[in-house]
């Protein structure tokens, strides 16, 4: 089934219908796996046990961008495409990508206070991912301040692809300027610098989360479509009533 299929919502609903079971339960899995690797894990010779704050801080910090990332190529699939399916994609997709970036700045304060000795640190990293979340907010916020859908659809997009700027910004801060995050230590030219015990739980549990969005994101998805039905229904309706 082609992208240009699922442009027909009855066969999206369809789809996600019979995916969504098997997701679940495949996050499921995968996530408890993750959570006994991470728990397993040793502690970090300088870190101690804090370390284990990552398996769960750097899963969010990487779905926070990828987020904005889906809902910037739902922005065009809306300005330039056009494909019916394209505003519902980014509308799910915001409060997920809400709640991913307020999970890593919270575990990322927990993080770094006995690391850095503080809780917050107005450096470019933490201002910019900051900056990411009030975007978030503010998308979520003009969806519901604009009653028309198909306008709201439009400046939402365009709001995105602004923000997109953003992206690599969090990405490259630590490179462009001193900050107190470490460099790229998994996706990095030379390969991964972390050891296997700390490597291999951590993308497990980046393979669980990224899971999780997928299958909140359709499950989000569904909801929509189906409600704009039921208020599509609810216009017709009223507007017989009226003749």
């Amino acid at each position: 089934m082609s992208l240009i299929d699922l442009a027909n919502p009855t066969r999206f609903l369809a789809l996600t219908a019979r995916v969504l079971p098997w997701l679940a339960a495949i996050t499921t899995i995968l996530l408890a796996i993750g959570l006994y690797q991470s728990a397993m894990a040793p502690d970090d010779y300088q870190q101690g046990a804090t370390v284990k704050i990552m398996f769960i801080h750097v899963p969010n910090a990487w779905l926070s961008m990828f987020v904005w990332g889906v809902m910037s190529v739902a922005a065009l699939g809306t300005l330039v495409w056009r494909h019916p399916l394209a505003d519902v994609a980014a509308k799910a997709a915001a409060p997920l990508g809400a709640a991913f970036t307020f999970l890593a700045l919270v575990t990322g304060s927990l993080w770094g206070r006995p690391m850095w000795g503080t809780y917050w640190e107005w450096d470019a990293r933490l201002t910019s991912v900051l900056i990411l979340f009030l975007m978030y907010l503010g998308i979520m916020a003009l969806w519901r301040a604009v009653e028309d859908p198909s306008r709201a659809a439009r400046a939402a997009a365009i709001l995105t692809l602004v923000g997109a700027i953003n992206i690599p910004i969090i990405k490259f801060s630590v490179d462009w300027w001193n900050t107190l995050h470490q460099g790229a230590s998994v996706i990095r030219a030379g390969g991964p610098s972390m050891d296997r015990a700390f490597l291999i739980p951590l993308l497990i549990m980046a393979a669980a989360f990224s899971l999780l969005f997928l299958t909140l994101h359709l499950a989000a998805m569904r909801n929509e479509v189906l409600r704009r039905r039921v208020r599509s229904l609810q216009m017709m309706q009223a507007s017989r009533q009226s003749m």
